[in-house]
């Protein structure tokens, strides 16, 4: 799995060291997208994106382990899929109630990361820094 992750982040242009990440050509700032993340996503999926914030206890939902994205997708970082999360372009109940909607408060510059699938995905610089950073946390 780590080695997975490896190739990911080299084909993210992410670079190979833990934690701080020099920002990719075309896949985001791994370091910029963890301040985010613990800005405006931490209180509720925790610090270390599994779930545990905490506000979670107060939760309609239990806030989803981050941590295991790939896992739950075949070893696979599925970029494309959180990039929707996030920005609300799936269609998940969710993303109307209990989880707030980013794609309209993150306006930064666009940008296109690449998902494992090869396609492009468009999404506002913020978004695509959150998601490097996700892809950090993948456990084993």
């Amino acid at each position: 799995m780590r080695a997975a992750m490896l190739g990911l982040s080299v084909a993210f242009g992410l670079g190979g060291g833990a934690g701080a990440q020099e920002p990719g050509a075309r896949g985001g700032d791994a370091e910029e997208g963890g301040r985010l993340f613990a800005l405006y996503c931490a209180t509720c999926h925790g610090a270390a994106a599994d779930g545990a914030g905490r506000s979670a206890g107060i939760l309609s939902g239990a806030p989803a382990d981050l941590t295991g994205l790939s896992a739950r997708n075949g070893g696979r970082f599925p970029v494309a899929e959180t990039v929707a999360r996030i920005d609300g372009r799936a269609g998940l109940e969710a993303h109307g109630g209990a989880m707030p909607v980013y794609g309209r408060f993150f306006s930064g510059a666009p940008v296109e990361i690449d998902d494992p699938s090869g396609a492009a995905v468009s999404t506002a610089a913020e978004i695509a820094d959150i998601v490097a950073w996700l892809e950090t946390q993948q456990r084993e």
